[in-house]
């Protein structure tokens, strides 16, 4: 790959944690480079470092050693105010547990990201309102997250992910809290962001049928990428 086709570069990057006195190597020498508009898939077995490299990628933790830069911005070198600043304009981040604000409706959820944005009122309206709309979910905007089924409120936070019009969209486990149904349709959902809207996404998950939607798998085994065969489509 052209490194100028990359959003994200990083080389010999890694993540290391003490506890009890003890350094435990979270992540050791990774070096990838994704695709800007591609749509990956991180897999590999619980503790291998997967929802880390994407904390890592969203600027929400930083990296032990080595070099990361997303979508152009050295991200290791960024101050913590510039790293917040560049984090709520250029990444969308989508939790498995959806973590809505129960007290807020469905549209004020989806609002909340375009506060720290100077734009317009009716600049946020119009977004919030697009959002809610390309995610379907738009007739239930006046709901409250305990109105909403748990597909519903996956799709609430995926229209707040987005919102901001990110370069980068991360999902962390995205299907991982809801049935087949609702998770066939939050998979569509974010092949549609990826195929129609050009959405670059990176995704963790441990199910191979998730994966399956993703262009491209990655896999990490005990902190490193290994080996097992990449899937391209």
């Amino acid at each position: 790959m052209n490194t100028a086709d990359a959003i994200i570069t990083c080389t010999a990057l890694e993540k290391h944690y003490t506890r009890g006195g003890e350094t435990v190597r979270v992540l050791e020498s990774i070096d990838l480079s994704l695709e800007r508009g591609a749509f990956v898939a991180l897999m590999g077995p619980s503790g291998s470092g997967k929802t880390t490299l994407l904390n890592l990628f969203a600027g929400i933790d930083r990296p032990t050693a080595g070099s990361l830069t997303v979508d152009g911005h050295d991200i290791v070198k960024l101050s913590r105010a510039a790293l917040a600043q560049w984090r709520a304009s250029s990444v969308g981040y989508v939790f498995q547990l959806y973590h809505l604000v129960p007290v807020l409706t469905a549209y004020e959820n989806v609002e909340l990201p375009l506060y720290l944005q100077p734009i317009s009122r009716r600049e946020r309206h119009l977004r919030v309102s697009e959002a809610l709309e390309s995610v379907g979910i738009a007739d239930r905007h006046a709901h409250y997250p305990r109105q909403l089924s748990g597909g519903q409120e996956q799709r609430v936070a995926i229209a707040r992910a987005i919102v901001t019009q990110p370069a980068l969209l991360l999902a962390d486990e995205p299907t991982g809290d809801l049935d087949r149904t609702s998770a066939a349709g939050i998979m569509e959902l974010l092949s549609h962001l990826h195929r129609d809207r050009g959405q670059t996404i990176v995704m963790v998950t441990h199910d191979p049928a998730t994966a399956h939607h993703a262009q491209r798998t990655v896999f990490l085994e005990k902190g490193r990428l290994v080996d097992a065969p990449e899937v391209h489509r």
